[in-house]
């Protein structure tokens, strides 16, 4: 492919050219740590991608740092590191793990003042994962609505060390909660906002999606009128949570993703090498109409290589 993009983590243009051969070999050999989004890129669903755990298993043996950032806030770090053992990738501890809910919780931690305590639109994974920093929060769950008139629920009892509002995905999201989420909100203007990405549709085998988390951030925000701040991709903090834990090289670092406006965006925006793979939910065509396009910010998407799947990168790791 071909374009005149800007680049962060390369000289030159990012033209997302085929990492093979040479270019593969040299390209891995000049990187300390590599940075996995895991959905779309190491498995789908509950199958690892053909090669993919053979690929890390030399990219572990070879010394490399692999750590695993993903957007989903629907399994803890400790999960994490059971589904790679699970579908034979190399071990991880959950040290190397990166997911929005312990990303999130690891903000809140930093952000909020000793014994405040966090109104959670999310499910287990995030309660957990607010629990092991020692944050107190409520709401995971299903939610009634307290009364039959929109008087009653506007008098529904607020907790008062409430003073953040954390979204996540939630299969149990509701009006219920919506409406809490905004009292807690104009009760407090102080009170923080915090989503864990803004993904919109999750995809699913055969062409299916599903809403996905900004749906229910933008339903929040759009309520209270403010804007959230969000942990995940591509907000550079989930790559400064990475470079908190280990000492991190942007110049020496790929980051691996199938989406280009949260993987690739944000590793172009840290100075990261970015590779985009196809195993996901982004076809060559929509790069090659950001290149194409007039639009700096459309450059911003573009990476600097691709492969098929990860398995491509076996013949440049050797035996």
């Amino acid at each position: 492919m071909a374009g005149t993009a800007g680049t962060a983590g390369t000289a030159g243009p990012r033209l997302c050219r085929r990492l093979e051969g040479e270019t593969a070999r040299a390209v891995l050999a000049n990187a300390d740590t590599l940075l996995f989004d895991c959905d779309g890129v190491l498995w789908r669903g509950d199958t690892a991608i053909s090669g993919a755990p053979a690929a890390l298993g030399r990219l572990a043996a070879a010394g490399k740092r692999l750590c695993y950032v993903t957007n989903n806030s629907g399994r803890t770090r400790v999960a994490y590191t059971e589904k790679l053992r699970r579908l034979g990738f190399p071990p991880a501890e959950p040290r190397h793990i990166f997911g929005s809910a312990f990303c999130a919780a690891r903000y809140l931690r930093q952000a909020l003042p000793p014994g405040a305590a966090a109104y959670v639109l999310g499910g287990p994974a995030l309660a957990a994962e607010l629990e092991a920093v020692g944050i107190p929060h409520l709401g995971p769950g299903p939610a009634a609505l307290p009364g039959p008139a929109p008087a009653d629920w506007a008098k529904a009892p607020l907790d008062p060390a409430v003073r953040a509002v954390l979204v996540g995905f939630d299969e149990h999201f509701s009006y219920a909660k919506l409406c809490q989420a905004l009292r807690y909100l104009l009760q407090n203007p102080d009170c923080l906002l915090v989503g864990t990405n803004r993904d919109h549709r999750l995809p699913l085998e055969g062409g299916a999606a599903i809403p996905g988390t900004g749906c229910l951030v933008k339903a929040v925000e759009t309520a209270a009128q403010r804007e959230a701040f969000i942990v995940g991709k591509p907000n550079r903090f989930m790559f400064d949570c990475v470079a908190s834990e280990f000492q991190v090289d942007p110049a020496r670092t790929i980051m691996v993703g199938d989406r280009l406006d949260t993987d690739i965006l944000m590793g172009n925006s840290c100075g990261l090498t970015t590779l985009l793979t196809l195993t996901g939910v982004t076809a060559l065509d929509e790069v090659q109409a950001h290149l194409d396009s007039d639009c700096p910010a459309r450059h911003s998407l573009v990476p600097d290589y691709y492969v098929d799947s990860i398995a491509d990168l076996l013949p440049a790791l050797g035996e």
